[in-house]
């Protein structure tokens, strides 16, 4: 069963967390107030759960983002589209083919099948998109996923990330996937969200919120070869 909280960042964001069973994944449904555009990031397996969040406080949203396209990931998608017609779907352009596949989006290996409308814009590392009011630079981490990408709402003081499967609270992404490598995932941890203000609030995929300067004074998987700041 799904479980619903809120938070508003010091940056005053408001997201809310959908997390939806059966594995535990973190679906985000973000806006800043007054604006009552939202975004929905990672719709998982429960879609009725996060419609509900949306429509009790009153939101519209404007896009669904995705880190990646492995199957928790984008479940929802097409429910959201039944409710809302046309809302757009935005995912790294080397994992868009795992929307229409359900053995490369991992569905078909558990006994299932999913498959979400096809996207409907690519994203490319560097790429900023405006949406709902916000600004969001597009970084591209492979690893646990060929094309998995996450958002970094620029206009937000301390920053804020949504980290999809890259980086967990004192965890990181498996790396064990027909496109997966570790090495890979260090790399842009390490080059990419490390480079961040230590007060950088992570949003991950699975698991609690953790922040930049957390995760790399602790994380037990990549370490900062800086050295603790």
């Amino acid at each position: 069963m799904s479980h619903t909280d809120s938070i508003t960042t010091p940056g005053g964001l408001a997201v809310s967390r959908v997390e939806s069973m059966p594995f535990g994944e973190n679906t985000y449904v973000v806006h800043r107030p007054p604006d009552r555009r939202c975004l929905v990031i990672d719709p998982g397996f429960e879609p009725d759960a996060i419609v509900a969040a949306i429509e009790n406080a009153g939101l519209e949203p404007e896009a669904i983002l995705l880190t990646h396209g492995h199957s928790d990931h984008i479940a929802g998608n097409a429910a959201l589209r039944s409710v809302w017609p046309g809302l757009p779907i935005l995912i790294g352009r080397h994992d868009a083919p795992k929307l229409l596949d359900a053995k490369a989006n991992l569905s078909a290996p558990f006994g299932f099948l999913v498959n979400s409308p096809p996207a409907d814009q690519l994203l490319d590392n560097g790429d900023t998109v405006e949406l709902a009011g916000l600004s969001l630079a597009i970084h591209e981490i492979p690893g646990h996923s060929i094309g998995h990408v996450v958002f970094q709402v620029v206009d937000c003081d301390p920053p804020v990330v949504f980290a999809g499967d890259v980086l967990f609270r004192e965890g990181i992404g498996r790396t064990d996937f027909p496109d997966g490598s570790f090495d890979a995932l260090a790399r842009g941890i390490t080059a990419t969200l490390y480079s961040l203000p230590d007060e950088t609030l992570v949003f991950p995929g699975h698991g609690p919120a953790t922040t930049v300067g957390h995760e790399r004074r602790h994380n037990p998987f990549v370490t900062d070869p800086r050295g603790p700041s």
